[in-house]
């Protein structure tokens, strides 16, 4: 019985904290909600309509084959105003503080504003307007991708953010090829004096090391004996010597040295003359997350017969992990530069017809569309759409799309 009442309570306590998680993300996520179900009256120009009595101003964002500027409709009496006679002047506060002042100009039956509202269309609008010496002012909030999450919450739900900055970048091309051992890399031993071997102190497979002793062989003819040694390090990979045997001129031993190989690696003829010698190579081998970097030291002069041309790089085998003959994938760096501004790639999301990050300011996230360059890893040039130095959300930044997808804000002015 003192299990099962146990059992209960862990049961109940689960439960409760489950609860409580659920509340914290669903407060967090209705912040920004109550304007956006908020009914909103619509004008004849599909702007938003503003009123104070007889006097109503219709606040129309325009987006037909120009940049997104507002127009300014009035009316009195629901009759339309000439627009020489009213002034109007708007103050957008976006997130973080940053204000927009647009003034307006007569356009004949509507008032222009004078700068383009830029993406987001994410802020707080203050519209001051004047008609025969009396002032009107409105003020509301017009917010779209964004959204509040407490510090807390964001940290156990492992949403991490990084700061915009300029980054190194890598233009890579990816290459396939095979490793092979360079031809300094075997030694054929024979019996510089023909005679009978003595001794014989290594066998196919031993290590051995350079200036070792391999066997001692007397001469046919002077009798006498001399020592036989490694020319190199490496491997014994063929034998063909016993003691008691005559040397002849054969090749008794063969040395082979595979603590570096050459990597061959097979480039078309459309990026053959992106690749330089001393271009920088990180590989990996078939079945293996070990990266080696290498420099290519040269070319082959010909061609193979699919017209690839074979770039050659060393790389240090001396953990012996490597095989002759194992197919490699490289990245050959074929430029580095350095741009203004990156993100993650990890961090871009879509949101209507742009690609996003989600910038941090505060406990609230709000899109930033992007107009993006170059690739290279993990990273992402910014062309325009963030400002250096703002921290943006880089890892599971699904969870901000989907809690702004949830509260359904809207491209509504």
């Amino acid at each position: 019985m003192k299990i099962s009442n146990i059992l209960a309570s862990l049961l109940v306590a689960s439960l409760t904290l489950f609860l409580a998680s659920v509340s914290e993300v669903a407060l967090a996520g209705d912040h920004h909600k109550q304007e956006q179900q908020e009914e909103v009256e619509k004008g004849v120009n599909n702007g938003r309509m503003l009123r104070d009595g007889d006097f109503a101003i219709e606040l129309s964002l325009f987006e037909q084959g120009l940049a997104p500027e507002y127009r300014v409709y009035a009316t009195m009496a629901e009759k339309m105003l000439p627009a020489a006679e009213v002034d109007v002047s708007i103050k957008l506060t976006r997130l973080g503080g940053v204000v927009d002042d647009i003034n307006f100009s007569n356009e004949g039956n509507y008032l222009r504003g004078d700068m383009e509202i830029y993406e987001p269309h994410s802020f707080v609008v203050d519209l001051t307007a004047s008609y025969q010496g009396k002032k009107y002012h409105w003020s509301y909030e017009s917010f779209e991708g964004r959204t509040f999450i407490q510090d807390a919450m964001a940290k156990s739900m492992n949403i991490e953010t990084e700061i915009v900055s300029s980054q190194e970048l890598q233009e890579t091309i990816t290459v396939y090829g095979q490793l092979a051992l360079p031809k300094s890399a075997i030694r054929h031993i024979r019996a510089r004096f023909p005679g009978e071997i003595i001794s014989l102190n290594v066998a196919l497979g031993d290590k051995v090391s350079k200036g070792q002793n391999l066997m001692v062989v007397e001469s046919n003819e002077s009798l006498q004996r001399y020592t036989i040694k490694a020319p190199l390090s490496g491997v014994i990979t063929f034998q063909e010597a016993g003691v008691g045997e005559q040397t002849g001129e054969q090749t008794l031993l063969t040395i082979t040295d595979n603590s570096k190989l050459t990597a061959e690696l097979s480039v078309f003829p459309m990026e053959q003359g992106k690749v330089t010698v001393g271009d920088k190579v990180n590989m990996t081998v078939a079945g293996s997350d070990v990266l080696y970097s290498a420099k290519i030291k040269d070319a082959l002069v010909s061609v193979n017969n699919q017209q690839a041309k074979i770039f050659r790089a060393d790389i240090d085998n001396a953990s012996g992990r490597l095989q002759v003959g194992q197919f490699i994938r490289a990245k050959i760096i074929v430029d580095t530069y350095t741009v203004p501004l990156a993100v993650k790639s990890a961090g871009l999301q879509s949101f209507r017809d742009f690609t996003v990050v989600f910038a941090k300011v505060g406990q609230e996230y709000e899109v930033r569309m992007l107009n993006l360059g170059r690739a290279s890893g993990p990273w992402r040039e910014v062309l325009s759409g963030i400002k250096e130095g703002t921290e943006y959300v880089t890892e599971n930044s699904y969870i901000i799309k989907a809690d702004i997808d949830k509260s359904g804000a809207a491209h509504d002015h």
